[in-house]
């Protein structure tokens, strides 16, 4: 690990190599690879702004860009491996470290990182400042602004480290090490295939083979903020070109829909002008008809009096009709209420006599069945008199037998 100061503008001051993972956005349960192998992780100082970040850049991908917060935290969550939430970005990064001393040089630079922004703060607000940290334009998206706004403990849920469990807080440090932890394995397996010990040892001349000149940590600053920079193009270049697609898709098909209106419009106009045409072909029946009954009522005297004289004769009638039926309805009621009152005398004497052929059944049911209880005791008596009976024999069979074996 490397580690160095400079006052002109965003500085790395502390520089170390590790796995990166993301947590995954849809399940937000388990980790998603971020780097191929091992990349450099530095934190960058802004003393114009007083702010602190967490960057690390694999060829021309960002893997991190992460902003210091004093409601940060970085929690170990194995002996090689630790993660913490940046609401900001709206995600979870993992560290996989090589070594348990790695990862804990980083949690001090983390704590002593957070404690300066801290204390920065404290600064600004004492002097009668603004004490919210910038978001970098990295951050700045409308998905960042909202998960800003979310509570520490909606972000800071602990996962497992990738292809191992979370190690108890309780274990003692000596079942750690004589147990070999899966972390180590898999940080084995997304590297080479070389052996653990000859990884450990090109990761540390890697580290010892890191510019120390302000210079070169500056040029290589520059490089990954270029990097930086280009891959936030290339996202920014493929989002334009899905956006792209879906207009001309939405175009396409609000151009089928315009052609689709501009027929129905035309056959909307042939039913109009036809509905229009029998509108006057009703129009003009109406009329004729009208003008005929008008001449028939004017011209027709006397049979206007006919029709009249036959309305008068059939309303007659039709009254005569209905004080015949009203005759004959009150005869029907007559004749049901003669015809009734026998008939209900003949059913009270059947359901009398259906009552007392009940209860004679009931109480000749009431004596079998005391009958046959009585008989049943009787012959459970008897059986159990021939049980003791076999029982008895039983036993003196027992004693002739022993009787003649002895």
């Amino acid at each position: 690990m490397t580690s160095g100061k400079d006052t002109m503008g965003e500085q790395p001051i502390f520089t170390c190599k590790a796995h990166v993972f993301h947590i995954d956005p849809k399940t937000k349960r388990s980790w998603m690879p971020a780097s191929s192998t091992a990349v450099s992780v530095s934190f960058f100082y802004d003393s114009s702004r007083s702010l602190y970040r967490i960057i690390s850049v694999e060829g021309q991908k960002a893997v991190i860009n992460s902003t210091v917060t004093p409601n940060m935290t970085f929690t170990k969550t194995s002996q090689k491996f630790g993660q913490w939430s940046d609401v900001r970005a709206n995600t979870v990064y993992g560290l996989g470290f090589s070594s348990e001393a790695e990862l804990q040089k980083f949690i001090d630079k983390f704590n002593e990182v957070k404690e300066a922004t801290r204390s920065a703060i404290s600064k600004v607000t004492a002097n009668g400042g603004s004490a919210v940290t910038p978001v970098t334009s990295a951050n700045a998206s409308p998905i960042t602004a909202r998960a800003a706004n979310a509570t520490p403990d909606q972000s800071d849920n602990l996962l497992e480290p990738p292809g191992s469990a979370v190690l108890p807080a309780t274990t003692n440090v000596k079942a750690e090490e004589d147990i070999p932890h899966p972390r180590s394995h898999s940080i084995s397996t997304l590297q080479t295939n070389e052996s653990p010990s000859h990884q450990i040892k090109t990761e540390k001349t890697t580290y010892s083979n890191a510019p120390t000149n302000p210079i070169d940590m500056q040029l290589k600053y520059e490089n990954d903020r270029l990097k930086l920079a280009l891959a936030q193009s290339s996202a920014n270049a493929k989002k334009w070109e899905i956006e792209l697609a879906t207009l001309k898709s939405n175009n396409a098909r609000l151009t089928s829909a315009l052609q689709e209106s501009t027929a129905n419009v035309d056959e909307w106009k042939r039913q109009l002008a036809s509905l229009k045409e029998e509108n006057m072909r009703m129009k003009a029946k109406y009329q004729a008809d009208l003008e005929n009954s008008k001449g028939f009522f004017l011209g027709g005297g006397d049979i206007a009096d006919e029709l009249r004289q036959e309305i008068q004769s059939l309303r007659l009638r039709l009254e005569q009709l209905e004080a015949e039926l009203d005759a004959k309805n009150n005869e029907f009621k007559q004749l049901s209420a003669f015809q009734k009152a026998p008939d209900v005398q003949s059913l009270q004497k059947e359901n009398q006599e259906l009552q007392a052929t009940a209860k004679l059944a009931q109480s000749e049911l009431d004596i079998a069945l005391s009958a046959h209880e009585s008989q049943r005791q009787v012959l459970l008596t008897l059986n159990q008199q021939l049980a003791s009976r076999v029982h008895e024999l039983a036993t003196i069979h027992d004693e002739i037998t022993t009787a003649l074996q002895t």
